[in-house]
């Protein structure tokens, strides 16, 4: 059994523990059922396991892990799994006792801490002590990607060789897409390198790509951004002449027309570039919608907004931009 715990403890309501301990698992079904937290692991999950397994996304479009409640349907989903997986790091904070709990009978994976050791994460101060957005570096989320075949071969065995080679042509796709972005970054005018978003959740993809980086919130959503806070992003956009901040797709914008409306009191007009993919993916059924996607998507809208000029994708991804009609 797969068991990787996460490290934070914040504990659910009475309630949604007594509704789990209470509830009887389902009936097996034919083949392994997957449950992934998010969808930045579910999608690396069901492309690498392919039709040898059926993954299921508790949190999809639009859904901020840092505030997410279980519900009865996600109890129901859950007794039904034969592997739960989710990222770790604190991520899911609320979730944490549930997947301890069902870790004593269901094998349980904390995928980003299984794959990605600590000296290669980002420490910061605050409630969660580690930045946990590790897929907005490619590199570092590419590590995901032999803990999840391995998982899979696991309760798959039967595909495991099929597993194998998918998990390395797919880990070959990223190397391509890690390259691509920070290309395409690279192009950015150096003195409007820099990313402003709503909240602190791409501090891995500044690092990893060369590009400044500030949140009006810091790393988790729980606490609303302060006037200081909007007023200090402001003087920064006026400082640097920034030409374009960004929402995100998961967090309200009305801090960022805040912030809008402070620069332009600085005597700096400053637009929306564009909505960025944060904590969650785009629609399913989108190219967005797949993780490569969701970097592709947010690199260029980065790009472009800021005055860079993205390179054409690399032959690695070709198939992946034509299954999507992506030119």
């Amino acid at each position: 059994m797969i068991v990787t715990f996460n490290r934070m403890k914040n504990i659910l309501p009475a309630t949604c523990l007594t509704l789990i301990v209470a509830t009887s698992p389902a009936t097996a079904q034919d083949g392994p059922n997957i449950v992934s937290t998010i969808g930045m692991i579910g999608d690396i999950a069901q492309t690498v396991g392919g039709d040898c397994v059926a993954v299921e996304t508790m949190m999809g479009p639009g859904i901020d892990p840092h505030l997410y409640q279980a519900t009865a349907r996600d109890v129901q989903t859950l007794n039904r799994a034969s592997l739960i997986l989710y990222s770790g790091y604190g991520l899911e904070g609320q979730l944490a006792d549930v997947f301890a709990r069902y870790g004593e009978r269901v094998s349980t994976l904390a995928v980003a801490e299984a794959g990605i050791a600590d000296t290669e994460v980002i420490h910061t101060e605050g409630a969660y002590g580690i930045d946990p957005h590790l897929w907005m570096d490619v590199s570092l989320w590419q590590q995901t990607v032999p803990v999840l075949a391995e998982a899979l071969s696991a309760i798959a065995p039967q595909c495991a060789n099929e597993i194998a080679t998918t998990a390395e042509r797919y880990s070959a796709e990223l190397t391509a897409l890690h390259q691509w972005t920070g290309e395409a970054i690279a192009s950015i005018p150096i003195d409007q390198r820099i990313l402003i978003t709503a909240h602190d959740a791409f501090a891995y993809y500044g690092r990893a790509y060369g590009i400044d980086v500030a949140g009006i919130q810091g790393i988790s959503t729980q606490a609303e951004a302060a006037i200081a806070d909007i007023r200090q992003v402001a003087a920064l956009i006026a400082e640097r002449s920034v030409p374009a901040i960004f929402v995100e797709s998961t967090i309200n914008p009305r801090t960022i027309q805040a912030v809008i409306e402070a620069a332009n009191e600085e005597g700096q007009q400053v637009e929306i570039g564009g909505q960025l993919y944060s904590d969650a993916m785009g629609d399913t059924g989108t190219a967005a919608g797949t993780y490569i996607g969701m970097i592709h998507a947010n690199t260029l809208a980065i790009t472009e907004a800021l005055g860079g000029t993205p390179p054409p994708l690399p032959a690695e991804l070709s198939e992946w931009a034509t299954q999507w009609t992506i030119d």
